[in-house]
């Protein structure tokens, strides 16, 4: 990662349709839009004013990519690290163009204003048909909270294997 740019951009992902996709291969692929915006205090209008918006391209790769692909919504706030690029191009009426682009290492969605309930995934990255056979059966079933099952003193114990008290 040597001489990569690196950054964090907290905003709201903006896409009506957040994009999952899959390589031939089967590795997901999640593309989505994040914007944001800062907002600095006017003195001299005791105020609050918004500054120019940041509309920003993230690249979300495998098991994290199909991740965010089943989570992201528009308007959720996101908290999204990775590497920055620029790519330069020449478009339709031959005008130079240059976009900014960011694959992302982490994207977590921001507590700020909401709350989240988290459900670790198997992982393994199988792609397509993992993403599909997931879909069916939690659609089907409904979901239900991996954390709560197979944890050692969760029966008549109160949670932690005795008591109220945790362990540590």
């Amino acid at each position: 990662m040597s001489g990569e740019t690196v950054i964090t951009v907290v905003g709201n992902v903006v896409d009506e349709q957040v994009s999952l996709r899959f390589t031939p291969s089967g590795a997901g692929v999640c593309k989505f839009t994040v914007a944001s915006t800062p907002r600095t205090y006017n003195r001299d209008k005791q105020a609050w004013e918004d500054g120019p918006t940041l509309y920003l391209p993230v690249s979300v790769w495998r098991q994290q990519g199909e991740n965010c692909g089943e989570t992201l919504q528009r308007g959720m706030r996101v908290v999204v690290q990775g590497r920055l690029s620029q790519r330069s191009y020449e478009d339709k009426q031959g005008v130079k163009r240059t976009v900014y682009e960011m694959e992302a290492d982490e994207v977590a969605v921001s507590l700020r204003g909401a709350t989240a309930r988290v459900s670790k995934t198997s992982g393994g990255g199988q792609g397509r048909q993992q993403y599909e056979q997931a879909k069916h059966q939690s659609s089907r079933e409904g979901r239900e909270d991996p954390w709560a099952s197979g944890v050692p003193g969760t029966q008549a114990t109160g949670g932690w294997g005795g008591g109220d008290e945790p362990p540590f």
